[in-house]
């Protein structure tokens, strides 16, 4: 009899636990996730690819569908149109979107430094400021993407105006460093691969590096955020444990990434992200790996540090009144470190 009581306690206390494993497996609101990103192999998105390949979406009971566009302005345009729950994008668009009263929230912080790089291209020949630009022919991966906020930033710094350029979007892959070999372009504002890729062809010259902490200070002054996960206000409202869940798999994918050899982020990686040279991606992987956020936590002085940029060329953000604190939050990073740490 005994027995018995024991075996149904055991069978009663499988149960429950089933019940709630299959609880919290039910628990999410939207297990069904769009994400858009604009040029996914950039290291800029790394973390998004790794998330990916290392199964964290699938641990957390998410299924997600990436699009890949050709810039980030028009990854931003797919969550404003509704055809994407959340990107990976610039933080830079949190504060734009308010500005024109189309609100989006940052919930991780995936670069701390934009790993954006200005060069000139030596075949059409040198460029020796940013002054020798006017005119010229400056191709970013997309119009209105973070590499556009550079160089305009970069043009306001001097006096200049956007228009005193012609922008092309040369995209963020092959088409950049075909761009730049054919000689389309008479500089080029990019990321890696496509600026280690150039370079060690012997294409470009380096004007402005943000790879590094002391190139962001050259260039914005102070700490810059780069790529973060952002969202609408309605979709974290609506989907709060969802929210969560991502904000989690992104916080994981830090610290993994964080504590990584270059030789294990590379054997995540696809093929085709090498662009038939994986020793160069290695090189270049090293140079963006001090760009990634430690923890995917967001400060006050790096959103400060981007509304002064975009308040120096960006009309509309210099007319408006932006409350900071609605551009992003650390509620869901705090709570997934918290969980990680146990």
């Amino acid at each position: 009899m005994k027995t018995l009581k024991t075996l149904i306690a055991v069978a009663a206390v499988a149960l429950t636990l089933g019940a709630a494993g299959s609880a919290a497996a039910q628990a999410l609101e939207k297990k069904d996730i769009k994400i858009a990103v604009g040029g996914k192999p950039l290291l800029y998105y790394l973390p998004l690819t790794l998330a990916e390949r290392l199964g964290y979406f699938k641990e957390a009971g998410i299924s997600v569908e990436i699009s890949d566009f050709g810039g980030g302005a028009k990854s931003l345009q797919a969550l404003i149109g509704g055809s994407a729950d959340v990107v990976t994008g610039a933080y830079d668009h949190t504060v734009q979107m308010q500005a024109k009263g189309q609100p989006i929230v940052g919930v991780t912080q995936l670069g701390r430094y934009p790993g954006i790089v200005l060069a000139y291209v030596k075949k059409n020949g040198a460029i020796t400021s940013v002054k020798d630009l006017k005119g010229k022919k400056v191709g970013v991966t997309a119009p209105g993407s973070s590499t556009n906020f550079m160089i305009n930033y970069l043009l306001a710094k001097e006096g200049m105006k956007p228009e005193d350029v012609s922008i092309i979007g040369v995209g963020g892959g092959p088409s950049a460093v075909a761009a730049v070999k054919r000689g389309e372009i008479d500089a080029i504002v990019n990321l890696d691969p496509v600026i280690s890729q150039s370079e060690s062809d012997g294409d470009i010259v380096v004007m402005a590096d943000t790879r590094t902490e002391k190139g962001t200070l050259d260039v914005y002054g102070g700490p810059y955020p780069a790529a973060v996960l952002y969202t609408t206000p309605a979709f974290i409202q609506a989907n709060p444990k969802t929210t969560q869940a991502l904000a989690d798999i992104f916080v994981k994918t830090m610290l993994w990434l964080n504590k990584a050899s270059t030789e294990e982020v590379l054997k995540v990686l696809p093929e085709e992200y090498f662009l038939g040279n994986k020793t160069l991606y290695a090189q270049a992987f090293e140079h963006s790996k001090p760009t990634y956020s430690p923890d995917g936590r967001f400060t006050q002085d790096g959103a400060e540090a981007a509304l002064k940029v975009l308040k120096a060329f960006d009309p509309a953000v210099a007319s408006a009144t932006i409350d900071l604190s609605k551009t992003y939050t650390n509620q869901y990073v705090e709570d997934a470190l918290k969980r990680l740490a146990k």
